[in-house]
């Protein structure tokens, strides 16, 4: 089944050539299904790219899907055309009167600051309460499972002492799970971030349940008891050449940065890396939108 985006949203050329089944908005009105409807808050800078990247993962299932792009309103964008907002993001205000099956909250790069120090973050948490009874369920990635940790749970992160960053071996906590059916007993995922999260707390926190982590990144996907809040603290969604545009990007500043570890062939920039969680990804995201969403969310909100 398709995804329903915009017409005229960049993503949607990008996902076409990879053959993803995209559905503008007149053909999709015309069929009697009730679609998922999902908001994205993007936080991200470069926010096209992170939007294709998430609608590549949500528009692979056997499920209608309506995105809704949200943006934060105290604070400007400087990598997004105000264009590119206005035509396709809304804000807080005009959406929060609606329900919503499913919400993704993305990561940002803020982590070093104190939660606090975030000029968003009093409208975050207004957003991230409003979740509690607006939407089904939340998906929180990197800095935004951070944020979502220490604003429901009260668990804050940590500064490491360097960056985690790479591609690291995962292990299942609870193979149970309907959120990682399928899922390999050890699987790959890509980290990006200066900051963690202890795995003692969140195991001490009656509330959450650890599924899965790993030796080197930690903490990796944590979920509240019922369902309603999904931590992920790496990147599924990462194309299989994210990682290499960082470093490059890093290198170029004259930052202090190495190699993403596990990363490269033979950890030589000059090889092309290949990707080696796209399968977990799909899984993952599929899960998530059957058995957390669709299964989950009522056909008529009240």
């Amino acid at each position: 089944m398709p995804i329903r985006i915009p017409k005229l949203l960049p993503a949607r050329e990008i996902l076409e050539s990879e053959n993803i089944f995209v559905m503008e908005d007149e053909r999709a009105m015309q069929q009697d299904i009730r679609p998922l409807n999902i908001l994205i808050l993007n936080l991200m800078p470069e926010k096209e790219r992170t939007e294709a990247q998430l609608l590549r993962l949500l528009g692979n299932t056997s499920l209608q899907v309506n995105v809704t792009f949200l943006q934060t309103a105290t604070h400007v964008s400087k990598n997004t055309s105000k264009y590119h907002l206005e035509q396709f993001y809304s804000t807080f205000s005009e959406v929060k009167h609606r329900k919503y099956d499913g919400m993704i909250i993305t990561g940002a790069p803020v982590e070093l600051f104190t939660f606090e120090e975030v000029d968003y973050w009093n409208e975050l948490t207004e957003i991230m309460d409003w979740t509690k009874t607006n939407v089904t369920s939340t998906l929180h990635i990197c800095w935004g499972a951070q944020a979502a940790l220490y604003y429901h749970y009260g668990i804050d992160k940590f500064e490491l002492p360097r960056k985690c960053y790479g591609l690291f071996y995962h292990k299942l906590y609870d193979k149970t799970v309907k959120l990682l059916r399928g899922f390999d007993d050890i699987f790959l995922a890509p980290h990006s971030r200066y900051t963690d999260v202890s795995m003692q707390a969140i195991n001490a926190c009656s509330d959450l349940k650890l599924l899965a982590a790993s030796d080197e990144a930690g903490a990796f996907i944590v979920s509240s008891l019922n369902g309603k809040q999904i931590m992920v603290t790496g990147h599924l969604e990462y194309d299989v050449d994210t990682l290499a545009e960082e470093y490059e990007r890093d290198t170029k500043k004259g930052l202090d940065i190495h190699l993403p570890e596990n990363y490269y062939p033979n950890d030589n920039p000059e090889n092309q890396p290949a990707n080696l969680w796209r399968s977990h990804a799909h899984l993952f995201f599929s899960n998530w939108l059957n058995y957390y969403v669709y299964q989950e969310t009522p056909y008529e909100w009240d």
